[in-house]
C-alpha cells in the first residue's frame, strides 16, 4: 500500500454534511470487496443520507472510524487459484447480508449489502 495514500485515508476529516458523507462513501465503496461485512458496517452512514436530516451520533462516529481503519490497513484477501475448489459462505441478519468466497480457509472476496427498508 502507498504510505501517502494510507496517511491521507487515516487523516480524512469527520464529515459534517450529507455531501461530505457521499464523498467518503465513494472512497470506501471503491474498496468494499476488501472490507468484511461492508454492507452492515456502512449502514449508519447511509442512513445519514435520508431526508430526515444529518445527525452525527456516537454510532456514526464509530462507523466512520471503523471504515477509515479498514481502508488504511492491508487487505487479507488472497488471489484466487482457479485450479483449487472454492467454498461460498453466506450469512444474513436484519441489518444486511454477506457472502465470502473461500479457498481453503483463506478469504478470496467479500460481498455484503445492507437490507433495504
Amino acid at each position: 500500500m502507498d504510505p501517502d495514500k494510507v496517511q491521507a485515508g487515516a487523516n480524512w476529516p469527520q464529515p459534517c454534511s450529507a455531501w461530505a458523507i457521499h464523498g467518503f462513501l465513494g472512497l470506501v465503496g471503491y474498496y468494499h470487496k476488501f472490507i468484511k461485512e461492508f454492507g452492515t458496517i456502512v449502514a449508519p452512514l447511509i442512513a445519514l443520507l435520508k431526508k430526515e436530516g444529518f445527525s452525527w451520533t456516537e454510532t456514526t462516529r464509530a462507523t466512520f472510524n471503523a471504515l477509515k481503519a479498514a481502508v488504511t490497513t492491508t487487505p487479507i484477501l488472497a488471489l484466487p487459484d482457479f485450479s483449487q475448489p472454492s467454498i461460498m459462505e453466506c450469512d444474513a441478519s436484519t441489518n444486511g447480508f454477506e457472502v465470502v468466497l473461500l479457498q481453503g480457509s483463506h478469504p478470496v472476496v467479500f460481498f455484503s449489502r445492507p437490507m433495504a427498508p
